[in-house]
């Protein structure tokens, strides 16, 4: 059950990062590389700066930009670069704090999962009707 709930979060999360940053045109810019693309296209993910697999830090919208797939994929994320513009937005040293966050060991509940599902879900919807 709960690695479902955490897909179906996934799902509505890498939509919303990925509509919340595009453009009047639908174009996302990829964080890293800066290439444009259309937010379902395939070609643009939401990104992580620290891998997913730290729950703390997964749905962090600090820690998750739109990334064209090369850089996501090919590149491994393109670290060193996305540290460097996660500082650029929010500030020196938010790239660190992100890592160091990952690193703590915090039991997130599956009620704390619903409210980020509901969370996301609503904002989406927001989204949807923006555009």
């Amino acid at each position: 059950m709960r690695q479902k709930l955490i897909k179906k979060i996934d799902r509505i999360f890498s939509e919303y990062i990925r509509r919340k940053h595009a453009d009047k045109k639908g174009y996302c810019t990829c964080i890293t590389c800066g290439k444009k693309h259309i937010w379902n296209s395939g070609q643009i993910h939401a990104g992580h700066f620290v891998s997913r697999r730290f729950l703390v830090t997964r749905y962090d919208e600090r820690n998750v930009y739109p990334q064209c797939a090369y850089c996501n994929n090919w590149l491994a994320g393109n670290q060193y670069t996305y540290g460097k513009r996660i500082d650029e937005i929010h500030g020196k040293g938010t790239a660190d704090e992100l890592m160091l966050l990952s690193k703590q060991t915090i039991k997130i509940q599956n009620y704390e999962l619903e409210e980020k599902h509901l969370f996301y879900k609503k904002n989406l919807i927001t989204l949807k009707k923006q555009l």
